[in-house]
């Protein structure tokens, strides 16, 4: 699967480049804010855009386009904090599952099923309370939500390509369960894998916001995406703009990382499309011979 494949429709190169856009916010957001966003200006609160502020003030007086510029890391770093905790804890006992007796992958997939049962909100709250209010305590508790998607994902693939003859086959020959999820399962699962990442960063995201929009995960004058959505909400009749900003970047890269999961679904369809009579070839000869 190459790059040219993912990046043949509009869709695909417009989510790239707002995606590029907020790694570089998220990178450079705290030093090419232009003012300082923890500074308070009490003669100029709840102010409209101005050359000396692009996007007003709030209501402490404090320059929203530099608030909104340095709660960027925070917010992008916390989504993938949370899919990065997601991947590892659904990924690694899904390959084992298959792997591994059937005990484990009964209690793997009950396991599975119950963290599918919780909502988000209400366990994100819960585990905040139970270990303090800070942002790795919020990002455990949704990549724990999201830890069945990956598990399923990587379970289906690694089926398929555990069931196939050549792994039956290195097994007799005595390789390693080791030996077999690196070689044979894993190339086959990364794809699929990669697919449900981009998917559930724009999930992430938005359960970032929707925590730090509570006041969950983040103390302030931490600025966050979510936190300054909730602040401009509270003086809505002084600046009904306010909202905008905030809530367009987060839309924006939401839907920036659905379409380049669409993307990268369609890309992998192909590719697959493409390898069957290659494969069916190769599995002719092998008969044949």
């Amino acid at each position: 699967m190459r790059i040219t494949d993912i990046l043949r429709s509009t869709s695909a190169r417009t989510a790239v480049a707002i995606l590029v856009v907020i790694a570089l916010l998220t990178v450079l957001g705290p030093l090419i804010a232009p003012q300082d966003p923890f500074v308070q200006d009490t003669a100029a609160m709840l102010q409209g855009p101005s050359p000396a502020h692009l996007l007003g003030t709030d209501e402490l007086g404090r320059d929203v386009l530099s608030r909104l510029l340095a709660g960027s890391p925070l917010s992008v770093i916390s989504a993938l904090l949370a899919v990065l905790v997601g991947a590892a804890m659904g990924v690694v006992p899904a390959l084992l599952s298959v792997q591994l007796s059937r005990t484990f992958e009964w209690l793997a997939l009950r396991l599975t099923d119950a963290l599918m049962t919780l909502p988000f909100l209400v366990f994100a709250i819960a585990m905040t309370a139970l270990l303090g209010n800070g942002v790795p305590q919020a990002m455990v508790a949704v990549g724990i939500l999201i830890s069945p998607a990956f598990f399923r994902v990587a379970r289906a693939a690694a089926l398929s390509t555990a069931r196939s003859q050549y792994v039956e086959a290195a097994e007799l020959m005595g390789a390693s369960t080791g030996w077999v999820l690196r070689r044979h399962v894993w190339q086959q699962v990364l794809p699929a894998i990669t697919v449900t990442a981009a998917s559930m960063m724009g999930a992430a995201l938005v359960v970032v916001a929707s925590l730090t929009f509570l006041g969950i995960g983040v103390v302030p004058p931490e600025p966050t995406w979510g936190g300054l959505l909730a602040g401009d909400l509270k003086y809505l009749y002084q600046r009904p703009a306010g909202p905008l900003a905030p809530a367009a970047l987060i839309v924006a890269t939401v839907w920036a990382f659905n379409a380049l999961a669409d993307a990268l679904r369609d890309a992998q369809t192909r590719s697959t499309r493409a390898l069957r009579p290659q494969n069916a070839a190769r599995i002719g000869q092998e008969v044949t011979a």
